[in-house]
């Protein structure tokens, strides 16, 4: 499977497509407070409960994080050139500010003044060059940084990185949030795991998994309150949640809406909701197969009962969504029509494509998060109403991302990243995708893609972004009929925590505890 894949799913970036075209500067991340009259104060340990697998951990900040628990502690450890905010959405992290050259394909970002690894060594432009060129050497190195080669990036001076793209791209900032983790010019392989970082904690100790972070007092970014985070893993949502609420930790991350409705209940947990978290499209492979005519694919879209299964396969948490990828952007076509299930024209249009309803068809899916495997199971029911036979095949998560995924003709996937319109064409649906899911060439579609990334105006772009997604509802080979809602739950001590969805969440540096 792509080495990115699950780094994405699970972290992602969580924002919109407008991004500065000049110098940036400013802006705000929103975090949640139990009680928004409380001063914060300094001191304390917060406990944090996050996904993960022993057979699946990774040290390395480039490498794949399955885990989740994994992507937290390389989060806090180390600094990305950029971070997702609300206004606007990429704000400055590692990278102070960042000017384009008038084409659009030469991007300058300047190092942040004050930015030191955690060994006390200034972070320099050759870090970042270094850093960003083993990105981009990793197998799936493309996809993480599209367009840009490893011999176009380069220092220039000691405080600015220089990224020229094969092409025109007024996005390139926002590509820069989720994995373009920063550690020193030089370091080995057999190095990382001990490679030190810039962020706002620095790794005292790492277990099986589990670990304990304590605060960079020297931190270039500002004042962080906590002591420390130590990092618990656990395999199951449900023995996440349990361990909350046996009081064994303070923060139960991505824990899902049924550990949700339990604590509700409770007065002394807070139920963090985090609006447009996790995408849960189900798959239609284009290329070929028994679902490459687009009237079949949409006789499927028009079976589904969106508001039903956001109902019982998300008990509400979530929302309807209508089979376009990137509802977190700010250019999303609210005013494209709201596809509704309408089954008489769905059997007329399968009736048109000469669909066979004799034969029976699978639909792969996992049991890697919560309401994956029901959502598959209410689809064959709904769909059977149409005339369609549809069974269910669980695969164990290995067998499935490498035999499955890019490969099925139907399956279901997942995004815990929710980012723009862009990035989800770019990764998922141009005809030369590294992880094109679908199979998916449409060279008018391509063309509205390209064109859209290479317009410097921002109103002008969000025009051209509007016929990406008309296509992509019209034509793509995804059946996306909800957003999952991210939960987290927490003790009423915690203040402070980030409210964004997918790599946002993860920001930890201005949580507080009242005790």
């Amino acid at each position: 499977m792509d080495l990115n894949r699950r780094q994405l799913l699970w972290a992602g970036g969580g924002i919109g497509a407008a991004v500065l075209l000049a110098a940036c500067e400013g802006g705000t991340a929103p975090h949640a407070s139990s009680d928004s009259a409380a001063k914060p104060r300094r001191g304390g340990t917060l406990r944090v409960g996050a996904l993960g697998r022993a057979n699946a951990i990774t040290r390395d900040p480039h490498g794949s994080q399955a885990n989740e628990s994994d992507y937290l502690i390389i989060s806090l450890v180390y600094d990305t050139l950029t971070t997702p905010g609300t206004e606007p959405n990429t704000l400055p992290r590692l990278a102070a500010r960042w000017t384009p050259s008038d084409d659009l394909k030469t991007w300058r970002f300047t190092v942040a003044k004050g930015a030191r690894f955690h060994d006390g060594s200034p972070v320099t432009a050759e870090d970042l060059a270094f850093s960003l060129r083993r990105l981009r050497g990793t197998p799936s190195g493309a996809s993480r940084l599209p367009g840009i080669k490893a011999e176009n990036i380069r220092a220039e001076g000691n405080d600015t990185v220089v990224l020229v793209s094969d092409y025109a791209n007024a996005e390139l900032p926002s590509l820069t949030r989720l994995s373009t983790f920063v550690v020193k010019k030089g370091t080995k392989d057999k190095e990382i795991a001990k490679a030190p970082g810039s962020g706002p904690f620095k790794l005292e100790w790492f277990r099986g998994g589990n670990a304990r972070l304590v605060r960079n007092d020297g931190w270039y970014g500002g004042d962080v309150l906590l002591d420390a985070i130590e990092v618990k893993i656990f395999e199951s949502p449900q023995a996440m949640a349990n361990a909350l609420l046996a009081g064994q930790i303070d923060l139960a991350s991505n824990v899902g809406a049924v550990a949700a409705r339990t604590a509700e209940r409770r007065k002394d947990i807070q139920v963090v909701r985090r609006p447009n978290d996790m995408a849960m499209p189900i798959v239609l492979r284009t290329a070929d197969g028994p679902f490459a005519d687009e009237k079949v694919r949409e006789a499927l879209r028009l079976a589904v009962d969106r508001e039903a299964m956001v109902k019982q396969v998300l008990s509400g948490y979530g929302t309807v969504a209508n089979d376009i990828l990137g509802t977190g952007d700010p250019a999303y076509a609210k005013d494209i029509p709201q596809r509704t299930r309408d089954l008489a024209k769905a059997t007329s249009l399968l009736k048109e494509a000469g669909f066979d309803l004799s034969k029976t068809y699978e639909l792969v899916t996992t049991e890697d998060i919560p309401g994956l495997a029901e959502a598959a199971t209410l689809f064959t029911t709904q769909v059977r109403e149409a005339g369609v036979k549809v069974k269910v095949v669980k695969k164990e998560s290995g067998s499935f991302w490498d035999k499955t995924w890019l490969k099925g003709d139907l399956y279901t996937t997942y995004w815990g990243t929710n980012d723009s319109v862009v990035f989800f064409a770019g990764k998922t649906m141009v005809s030369d995708a590294g992880t094109n899911e679908t199979g998916w060439k449409n060279p008018e579609f391509d063309a509205a893609y390209r064109k859209a990334l290479g317009t410097k105006d921002t109103a002008e772009r969000a025009k051209l972004l509007h016929e990406v997604q008309r296509i992509e509802h019209e034509k793509s080979g995804y059946l996306l009929w909800g957003m999952a809602d991210g939960i987290d739950l927490a003790t009423a001590p915690v203040h402070g925590l980030p409210k964004l969805p997918g790599y946002g969440r993860v920001q930890l540096e201005r949580a507080w505890l009242s005790r």
